[in-house]
């Protein structure tokens, strides 16, 4: 009877481990995986990725990627999961092999394979290409499972890893077998490390192991840069090579050696130094200015109309600026280098930046990746005049989104370099005069004057100016708690030296309300903020703006016949410390007028995890003031 016990122990622990335990091998999907309906640490994750293997061996002549990968999906959320992509560089091959998609069918494993149609390759520029697949009968339960190899010509930098994504990842292991005559350096991202062990192998290499198991889903907050820069990852950067017979080569050991590599690469500098496609053109653009304002504007404004972004980023040229010029389209680095050589041949002191994009991430340690984007710069007494002809709408110093950074490379003739901020330093403003008439019902009517600078401005004509009016005023109606918008008049749209001015009137019937006798009104009316955008008790990174602010609003709000103020709020004056910002409410009863000021200020671009508490306090508090009501009785 004992024996018999420990029989069935042993055969319920086998069981239960053979459910429960995980083949990190393609094709051995099981029943317990498909049968799954949530993930069992995370229950409100849409897939998972049950496992995900790499190994990179890199030698002499080539580099070998090889990365195994099983997913499950749990909602149809999820199903975008089932797209997948590899961008690689010009050379390097990328084949998709292994792909199935599995699913329970009455009670049984179904397979089915990815189609030589399921794949295919796309251009991102001359230098990066994409390659893409789709998974097929991909439902609610799926488990895909799929590999990819990489191959390149040379000694390459190992691909970044990434051991966290947006849905959870059960097990990441990531291995490199390395020559000891490559040097790489080693930089890992993120708040999660895996574990690392290293074995010298005998014909000089090493092989290290990368492990990590249960990484919880990256989560997404308010005001996030880039989500890239705070997932755990690791990179290498090839520093030096020394194969024995060869001439030692070292490689980016510091920021001055990478800005001195791409300003030797011909489609860089020797770019800058070709004039002759535009003299006689330039010659005209300047004539007769005297300033040099006047000539930093109209040369940004010359080549901003002349020479069309191709949307294609890179610190190099794609086909030179000559050729550039003459099909009057380019790509980032030809506009902007073709910028910088105006203004240089113009007399001004100008340089370009070299700077990495939002979407491309921080980079914090030296490296030939790191700069994805330049720009250009004009040196002042008082600093740099920052210039981006690649987008029309943008002014000196009011620079694209995608450019705003942290911090970039100032590149001068000799190569040498100087990290430059990218933060703007002025308050961008959004500036509104409302007055509003309360009717005895408590409906609201009422005009506004709206007006946008600088980057506030920027950002409205990237998104309005080509948007129809009617389309415009339904998102504006929609988005200002359903107001109705009449006599909308827009200025200044492509005048780019004033600031965006709108001015309309509205019928406000939602930011009120009657109750026994007496009104309840909201004193910012649809302006006002409804909740705060910052939840998290503990916050992980920086909370990014974008842009310094300021948020100011007149309001006068006319008290209707009948009606007695019976109570308002109070003024109040809240300081977050002049790092951060402040927000000053201030209200006062005229006879039948309430006059409200209010003034938000956000000094900072980029606030700290440090500095986080107090910032969301700050919001709370903000928030909380704006949601109090103005009661007004009847008489």
């Amino acid at each position: 009877m004992f024996s018999k016990k420990i029989v069935i122990l042993i055969f319920l622990f086998v069981s239960f481990s053979s459910i429960n335990a995980q083949n990190f091998e393609l094709g051995k999907v099981s029943i317990a995986e498909l049968q799954e309906k949530m993930h069992p640490k995370d229950t409100a994750a849409v897939a998972a990725i049950l496992f995900k293997t790499g190994k990179i061996y890199t030698g002499q002549y080539s580099t070998t990627t090889k990365v195994k990968v099983r997913i499950k999906i749990y909602k149809k959320e999820g199903y975008k999961w089932a797209n997948q992509e590899v961008v690689h560089y010009k050379g390097e091959s990328v084949v998709f092999s292994d792909a199935v998609t599995y699913n329970l069918v009455n009670g049984k494993i179904e397979k089915t394979k990815l189609q030589s149609d399921g794949q295919f390759g796309e251009t991102i520029n001359k230098y990066l290409f994409r390659k893409k697949m789709t998974m097929p009968n991909v439902k609610e339960g799926s488990v895909l499972e799929f590999q990819y190899e990489i191959r390149s010509q040379g000694y390459e930098s190992p691909k970044e890893w990434f051991f966290q994504t947006s849905i959870p990842v059960n097990y990441s292991k990531f291995e490199t077998t390395l020559s000891d005559y490559l040097v790489y350096k080693t930089n890992m991202k993120g708040y999660i490390y895996p574990k690392v062990t290293k074995e010298k192998k005998m014909n000089m290499e090493v092989l290290t192991t990368y492990l990590l198991e249960d990484v919880p889903a990256i989560k997404e907050e308010a005001y996030v840069n880039n989500i890239d820069n705070y997932t755990s990852s690791i990179s290498h950067e090839l520093t030096s090579v020394n194969f024995p017979g060869q001439l030692y080569k070292e490689f980016s050991t510091d920021w001055n050696a990478v800005v001195k590599t791409i300003y030797n690469y011909d489609a860089f500098g020797a770019e800058l130094n070709k004039t002759g496609y535009f003299e006689d053109d330039l010659k005209g653009v300047i004539a007769g200015l005297t300033t040099q304002d006047e000539k930093i504007n109209a040369i940004l404004n010359y080549v901003k109309k002349t020479v069309k972004w191709n949307d294609y980023d890179g610190v190099s040229c794609d086909d030179g600026v000559r050729k550039a010029y003459k099909d009057k389209t380019g790509n980032v680095a030809e506009i902007n280098l073709m910028l910088t050589a105006m203004l240089r041949y113009a007399g001004i002191s100008a340089n370009p930046v070299l700077l990495s994009t939002r979407s491309n991430g921080v980079t914090i340690l030296p490296n030939l990746n790191a700069f994805d984007y330049v720009i250009a710069a004009v040196e002042i007494p008082d600093g740099l005049i920052l210039l981006d002809a690649t987008e029309k709408y943008s002014q000196p110093n009011v620079l694209p989104l995608r450019d705003l950074n942290w911090f970039g490379r100032l590149v001068r003739k000799d190569g040498t370099s100087t990290e430059v901020s990218l933060n703007p330093k002025t308050l961008s403003k959004e500036v509104v005069n409302m007055s509003v008439v309360v009717a005895d019902n408590g409906a609201i009517t009422g005009k506004i004057r709206r007006q946008l600078s600088d980057q506030e401005a920027l950002a409205f004509r990237l998104k309005n100016v080509t948007t129809t009016k009617e389309v415009y005023l339904e998102e504006l109606e929609e988005t200002s708690n359903n107001i109705e918008v009449d006599n909308y008049v827009r200025e200044n749209e492509l005048d780019l030296t004033k600031p965006i001015v709108e001015t309309f009137t509205f019928k406000d019937t939602k930011d009120f309300e009657n109750i026994k006798n007496e009104l309840y009104v909201s004193p910012l009316l649809f302006l006002n903020a409804k909740e705060n955008p910052f939840k998290q008790e503990i916050r992980e990174y920086p909370v990014d703006f974008g842009y310094p602010t300021q948020d100011k609003y007149n309001i006068i709000i006319e008290i209707p016949d009948g009606y007695a103020l019976k109570s308002m709020p109070e003024s109040i004056h809240i300081s977050a410390g002049e790092a951060i910002g402040s927000f000053k409410f201030i209200i006062v009863n005229n006879g039948n007028r309430i006059q409200i000021q209010v003034i938000k200020e956000i000094n900072a671009a980029i606030v700290s995890v440090d500095d986080y508490p107090v910032l969301k306090d700050f919001y709370q508090k903000m928030i909380d003031k704006q949601n109090e009501k103005i009661i007004l009785t009847k008489i």
